[in-house]
């Protein structure tokens, strides 16, 4: 692999996360009745403001309550596509995808790291070119989806561990992309930096550091090199 280029999806492709927007949109479009649960949220979401819910368990429990414990196969990949063509096309950034033409047309493999799931990701993925998905993994059941998390959540360091198991060796060049502090294990792994659309701690860190910044949220792309 002569070079990669990494980016992170959610405010940094896409101007807004799009984790709970994907389960409200999957709960109206196949199982409204579902909907009727919404207020449960704020249990799990209050156990992770208190300490005893993390990311991966908050996950789990919140697609629980609007995709139930069995999802069927059918029915996610209709979402999944629905989700794409309309959150992604509303959400997705000028920049960003000016900056990933430009890296295809550099020659540079491309991949989406993200801590969502990549059942609904990879649909995603395909609109904007992605050779490959890193993102938090689902059990199935049979055709049936289910809340639990096989192994990490695509975050911190199980981004960049994640990273690591799909690669065979060390590209000869690596760039990441991103948004937020909590991929600075990806960014320091990387052989060049790209920070865009970053919330304040990124952004001190990028001047401290002298890494590019760019925001895509208004106006500006990167050139490819």
């Amino acid at each position: 692999m002569r070079s990669l280029s990494i980016y992170d999806m959610d405010k940094t492709v896409i101007r807004r996360a799009s984790w709970t927007h994907w389960l409200f949109h999957y709960a109206r479009t196949e199982a409204p009745l579902r909907l009727l649960l919404a207020p449960l949220l704020a249990l799990p979401l209050m156990g992770y403001a208190l300490g005893t819910h993390d990311r991966k368990a908050l996950k789990q429990a919140t697609q629980r309550i609007l995709m139930g414990r069995r999802a069927p196969r059918a029915k996610v990949e209709r979402a999944a596509q629905r989700f794409a063509d309309g959150f992604g096309a509303r959400q997705e950034l000028a920049g960003a995808l000016a900056a990933i033409a430009a890296d295809r047309a550099a020659g540079h493999e491309l991949w989406l790291a993200t801590a969502s799931c990549r059942y609904f990701v990879e649909a995603l993925a395909a609109r904007w070119g992605f050779d490959q998905v890193i993102a938090t993994d689902n059990f199935w059941d049979g055709d049936d989806l289910t809340p639990m998390i096989r192994g990490e959540n695509c975050y911190e360091m199980g981004k960049l561990r994640k990273i690591l198991a799909a690669l065979q060796a060390r590209p000869a060049d690596v760039i990441f992309t991103s948004d937020h502090l909590s991929d600075l294990p990806v960014f320091d792994w990387a052989d060049r930096q790209v920070v865009a659309n970053p919330h304040a701690p990124l952004r001190r860190v990028a001047l401290a550091r002298g890494w590019p910044v760019f925001d895509w949220a208004a106006t500006g792309s990167r050139t490819a090199g």
